[in-house]
C-alpha cells in the first residue's frame, strides 16, 4: 500500500468503526504536499461531508501558534528567552507551599516547567453560580492564576497547566492590543493563515464538534463532560469560539484549518520566514535536559510540543527527536526535522483523534519503521 492508500484506510475505517465522525489528514515532506485527503461527516445530522479546508476548533493546537509569536517577539527584541515573567508583569507572582516566590522564566512558561496550577480560578459562590470563567476579564484571570500556589519550583517538573495564558497575554500587552493582534502580526498574517484566529471567519465551514461516548462520537452541547483516560474529566466549552468578549486563551482558544496549519509546521520546521532558522532549530530541540522525563515515559519537552526522547520506552515507531502534541477537540500534529517531515490530523472527534486509537493509526500509517517514514 503507498501511503495515501495506508492514510485513507486509517481514516475510513475509524469512520466505519464510529471512533470519529470525520477527518482531514495532510502529510508534506521536503516542503512537498505528498497527501492531502478529508473523509466522512463535518456535521453528521446534516450530511455535511468533511472538506480539506473545514476549520475546527483548536484546542492546543493554539499553543504553537502562541508559542512561535513568543519566539518572534523575541528575535524581534520585544522579549528574552531567559528573561523573568515580572519584567513583563510586575505583579506576575505565584508562590510556592513555603511562602516563597521563585523567579519564572519565559523558557519556563513555554515549556510547562513553571509549576503553575490548572486548579480553578473561580470561587465558589462563582463555582455555585455556574459562572463563566472566559467572561472574568483577561487582567482578572491572569491574576488569578498568579495568585494559584505553584505545584512545583520552576524547572523542577513538568505539568501541563495555564502557561501559554499568560504568555499569550504578555503577547498581548506588547503589541498593545489582543492576542489575536499578536499573532496575526507575528504568525497567522506572514504566513498566509487566513482561517485561523480568535474568531471563525467562515462559519458555513466550521465542523460540528463531537466527543466520545458508549455508542460513538455525540454531539457537543454548550458544555459537554466525558471521562478521559488520565482518570478524571475533560469538559469542552464549545461555544466560546463565538463569544468576542471571551479572554483569547493562548493554551486553547483559536480555531483554524488544516491546510493554514500545514503551513504554520512547515514554518518551524524549516525557519526562514516568521523565525529564523536557528531559532526553529533550537525550538524544536530538548527544552528539559535535567528532568527525566517530561509528558510520560520516553517524552521530554522541546517550545513547541513533546519531544521524543527514547520510542521504546514511548512505544513509538519514529525516530528520537520527533515533536508531536495534539488538541482535544481531536487534532494531532508532528514534525520529524530529520526526514524532512510534517503531518497534521485534525477530526472533529475528541478525545478518540487527539490521544485514542486514531492517533495512533495515523502514525502507524505513517512510519513503517522509525528508520523509514513514508514507505511504501
Amino acid at each position: 500500500m503507498t501511503l495515501s492508500e495506508r492514510l485513507d484506510t486509517a481514516a475510513i475505517r475509524a469512520i466505519d468503526e464510529g471512533r470519529i465522525a470525520g477527518s482531514v489528514v495532510i502529510v508534506c515532506r521536503h516542503g512537498e504536499l505528498v497527501h492531502q485527503a478529508a473523509h466522512g461527516l463535518a456535521d453528521r445530522e446534516s450530511r455535511r461531508p468533511m472538506s480539506v479546508d473545514a476549520i475546527f476548533r483548536l484546542s492546543s493546537l493554539t499553543k504553537p501558534i502562541v508559542a512561535a509569536t513568543i519566539l518572534a517577539l523575541i528575535e524581534d527584541g520585544k522579549l528574552g528567552l531567559d528573561a523573568a515573567v515580572t519584567d513583563y508583569l510586575p505583579d506576575f507572582r505565584p508562590r510556592l507551599a513555603d511562602g516563597t516566590q521563585p523567579t519564572i522564566t519565559i523558557r519556563q512558561l513555554l515549556t510547562h516547567t513553571s509549576g503553575l496550577s490548572n486548579a480553578s480560578i473561580l470561587t465558589p459562590d462563582e463555582e455555585a453560580a455556574g459562572a463563566n470563567r472566559w467572561r472574568l476579564g483577561d487582567d482578572v484571570i491572569i491574576a488569578r492564576l498568579g495568585a494559584l500556589p505553584l505545584l512545583f519550583a520552576p524547572g523542577a517538573n513538568w505539568t501541563y497547566g495555564p502557561s501559554i495564558d499568560v504568555l499569550g497575554y504578555i503577547a498581548a500587552r506588547l503589541v498593545e492590543g489582543r492576542l489575536d493582534d499578536a499573532i496575526r502580526q507575528y504568525v497567522t498574517g506572514p504566513l498566509g493563515m487566513a482561517d485561523t484566529g480568535f474568531t471563525v471567519y467562515d462559519p458555513s465551514r466550521l465542523a460540528t464538534p463531537y466527543a466520545d461516548g458508549a455508542n460513538g462520537p455525540e454531539r457537543m452541547g454548550p458544555a459537554h463532560t466525558i471521562p478521559n483516560p488520565w482518570g478524571t474529566t475533560t469538559t469542552y466549552d464549545p461555544d466560546r469560539i463565538f463569544d468576542a468578549a471571551a479572554f483569547q486563551s493562548g493554551g486553547r482558544g483559536a480555531a483554524g484549518s488544516g491546510p493554514d496549519f500545514m503551513q504554520l509546521l512547515e514554518a518551524l520546521r524549516t525557519g526562514g520566514s516568521i523565525l529564523s532558522p536557528q531559532t526553529a532549530r533550537l525550538a524544536l530541540a530538548n527544552q528539559t535536559p535535567q528532568l527525566a522525563q517530561a509528558v510520560s515515559p520516553g517524552w521530554k519537552f522541546c517550545l513547541f510540543g513533546a519531544w521524543l526522547d527514547d520510542p521504546a520506552a514511548a512505544g513509538v515507531p519514529a525516530p528520537r527527536a520527533m515533536v508531536r502534541w495534539g488538541g482535544i477537540y481531536g487534532h494531532n500534529w508532528f514534525i520529524d526535522p530529520a526526514a524532512g517531515l510534517s503531518v497534521v490530523s485534525m477530526s472533529n472527534t475528541g478525545l478518540e483523534g487527539s490521544d485514542g486509537r486514531f492517533r495512533d493509526d495515523i502514525l502507524h500509517a505513517v512510519y513503517r519503521d522509525a528508520s523509514d517514514p513514508l514507505v511504501g
